[in-house]
């Protein structure tokens, strides 16, 4: 029987709630949590049936084309309108803002035509010209209503009639829409170089009535001419990209192998290089407050309540107090500093060496790091297949017109009508000159009354299927490691192709407990967007207590999201290794890092900083050498660079990708100190180092804890 010196000695009098004969991941299991599995299933089943109602109901060309007054799709083949692909405003001053246009909600007669205007031209003005040339009523024609040969009509009826435009101004398609041609000249906005135009009522109306009108358009203009030189750019330039990328794929991996020897001297060059510049800080503060001090008639003796609040904080510097107080609050976290490390070297040397361990781990079982790419390519298809669901559920329903009138006090108007029979009916009679056009797409059916809460079904299974996702990615690579760390003699003992064994584990038999971890996410989640919303649509309220209680909501979601997502990692390592159900997994994980709970948060730290240094670091340095490159600052290739509009597009596109590459080889890397941490806690606590129970960690980590056991015991001496 061992004695109770042969345990490390921070494990005194701690419960041990494993098995001692334990000697790795378990591999004869069981299926965990069925119940949750069978209603992930149907759960699946029923979003697949989703997307057939969707798909029978919906029609994304209504969101794809737009839709002339009558409902007939612009540019749609097979139709009229097949070689008229733009839309056209009757009348654009109606519009109040972009969103009116793009919504289809503008108050005048939309029709397609083939091309937008390129010329000021008026009604009158057309109808006065046709008696010398009929080329005038042709261009003009075909702005008109389809069937309309009439130019003689006056021009009360057809403004009263909108047969036609009273006035046209040239215009550009944007969005396949007609939206005026805006261009400004020397600081003054003109449309065709003009600042004013007829507007076919007897009015002349200056080009800001227009921008009025299309409030935004020209800055969404502007933004196409921008996107189209970044196309360009990228299509020059997508080679050299590519080659970044790759580079920083290298640089990844060889970071991370070659922690298992820099991450000891680059922490503590890290701890040592902020206890210097704290240090000279604080000697820079002395210096200072001793300085203001020793000059005669000096602020020195001036406190800061004696000026108040000054916008000039420069002011604050010419004060002793400042430097005592700046002085005292670095002396302050200089102590913090050494005390921590002083009573928690022992811990961080356990945290180094367990990162260096995880770079071992990594490279023994390099498929690992490839793993990111099943993970990416699930999550595309949940997005794609949410994003499919979600624009046919947005585009069902059928056309739904309503009656349109130029009168403020008609009684119909907005009322709903059939344009079929829309001529029988007394409404042009009482509001002179209403229509019945098309206003949206909707219905009155139980499927259209439940679009908005199917939407919300969308987007609650989305949550789920990529939390999902996420979970078998971290419960994959924790029983891939766990099987490095369960190997006695390493590598011998490594099992082959642990990464594929274990993703077989946890699909087999693991599928109902990563649903019921990642539904309980998902909820959380779903709380969390609501709230936004709430949020967003309180936001011009003059309810202060409201806004507090949304305000104090979101963060304890915020909370309760990260908690769980803390608690569900640990919980799919425990449930790899011991091949648990999530509860039970997620509770001896909680009691496990409850017991090593000054470890924990020591470990958590130590890693987070030495992989966002990384990811920093890598994402930083290939930023800076394309820079140099697109800049044309290297002399040996600077004849292979493209010819580029902006050298900040590739160079953005490199450095986020560098950054996410970075993040997904790190996230592996992560996972793998996170799990070879929890079998470490566990180790300690169902082996004790004897020849019967020995210990699987590392020599170092051996090493570390046999120095503290043997000083435990000459204490007890």
């Amino acid at each position: 029987m061992a004695r109770k010196t042969d345990i490390p000695p921070s494990y005194y009098g701690e419960p041990r709630n494993f098995d001692p004969s334990f000697r790795g991941p378990i591999h004869n299991r069981a299926c965990t949590d069925v119940l949750c599995c069978v209603i992930f299933v149907i759960v699946i089943l029923g979003y697949i049936a989703l997307g057939t109602v969707a798909w029978i109901h919906g029609d994304p060309r209504k969101v794809v084309y737009p839709t002339d007054s009558h409902g007939q799709f612009c540019g749609q083949q097979g139709t009229p309108n097949a070689n008229k692909a733009i839309l056209f405003y009757f009348n654009i001053l109606q519009c109040a803002n972009p969103a009116v246009l793009i919504n289809l909600q503008c108050p005048t007669t939309q029709l397609c035509v083939s091309k937008c205007p390129d010329r000021f031209a008026t009604y009158l003005d057309m109808q006065y010209n046709y008696r010398y040339n009929n080329s005038y009523w042709e261009y003009y024609r075909q702005f008109c209503k389809p069937g309309f040969d009439n130019p003689r009509k006056s021009v009360a009826h057809v403004l009263r009639d909108e047969d036609c435009p009273s006035m046209i101004v040239p215009s550009r398609p944007f969005l396949q829409r007609c939206f005026p041609d805006f261009i400004t000249r020397n600081g003054t906005l003109t449309v065709a170089n003009k600042t004013d135009f007829k507007d076919g009522l007897g009015k002349t109306r200056s080009v800001i009535d227009l921008r009025d009108a299309a409030n935004g358009i020209t800055s969404l203009l502007d933004a196409k001419e921008v996107g189209m030189k970044i196309f360009e750019d990228y299509a020059s330039s997508w080679y050299w990209i590519l080659i970044g990328l790759v580079i920083t794929m290298v640089v990844s991996l060889a970071f991370i192998l070659l922690l298992r020897f820099t991450a000891g001297v680059l922490l503590w060059l890290i701890i040592f290089g902020v206890i210097a510049v704290v240090g000279y800080g604080i000697w820079h503060c002395y210096w200072e407050f001793s300085t203001l001090r020793g000059k005669p008639h000096s602020d020195g003796d001036v406190t800061i309540s004696d000026i108040g609040f000054q916008t000039d904080f420069r002011v604050y510097l010419q004060l002793s107090q400042t430097w005592l107080i700046l002085m005292i609050s670095l002396s302050v976290i200089e102590a913090v500093i050494i005390v921590i490390l002083i009573f928690l070297r022992r811990r961080v040397r356990i945290a180094i060496a367990l990162l260096e361990e995880g770079s071992r781990a990594i490279g023994y079982i390099m498929s690992t790091l490839f793993y990111p790419i099943i993970t990416f390519v699930l999550l595309a298809i949940c997005i794609a297949y949410w994003a499919v669901i979600a624009v046919f559920l947005a585009s069902s329903g059928d056309a739904v017109y309503k009656v349109m009138s130029t009168q403020d006090k008609c009684m119909y108007a907005n009322l709903t009508c059939d344009p079929e029979t829309f001529s029988l009916t007394n409404v042009t009679t009482v509001c002179p000159g209403s229509q019945c056009t098309f206003a949206f797409y909707g219905g009155e059916s139980l499927y259209h009354h439940y679009i908005f809460v199917l939407q919300l079904c969308n987007l609650l299974v989305f949550l789920w299927l990529v939390n999902f996702t996420i979970a078998l990615g971290q419960c994959t690579l924790a029983g891939a490691f766990a099987s490095y760390y369960w190997a006695l003699k390493k590598p011998q003992d490594i099992p082959s192709c642990p990464l594929f064994s274990s993703f077989s584990r946890a699909v087999r038999y693991h599928t109902g407990s990563l649903a019921f971890g990642s539904l309980i996410l998902a909820l959380v989640q779903m709380f969390r967007i609501v709230l936004e919303y709430l949020d967003h649509k309180l936001k011009g309220a003059h309810n202060a207590f409201a806004r507090f209680l949304i305000c104090c909501l979101k963060c304890c979601f915020w909370c309760l999201e990260h908690f769980i997502k803390f608690m569900n990692r640990n919980a799919y390592i425990m449930m790899a290794i011991y091949g648990k159900s999530f509860c039970t997994s997620a509770k001896d994980a909680f009691f496990l890092l409850m017991r090593n709970v000054v470890r924990v948060a020591v470990l958590d730290k130590v890693t987070d900083f030495l992989l966002f240094l990384g990811k920093v670091l890598i994402s930083g340095s290939v930023g800076v050498l394309a820079f140099f490159f697109f800049t044309r600052k290297i002399p040996v290739i600077q004849e292979e660079v493209p010819s580029l509009n902006y050298y900040w597009v590739p160079l953005l596109t490199v450095i986020l990708g560098s950054y996410l590459i970075a993040h997904g080889f790190f996230n592996v890397y992560a996972m793998c100190v996170d799990t070879l941490f929890l079998c470490f806690l566990v180790d300690l606590e169902v082996h004790n180092g004897s020849a019967a129970r020995p210990f699987y960690m590392s020599r170092t980590l051996r090493h570390i804890l046999n120095k503290n056991t043997n000083k435990r015991r000459k204490d007890k001496r």
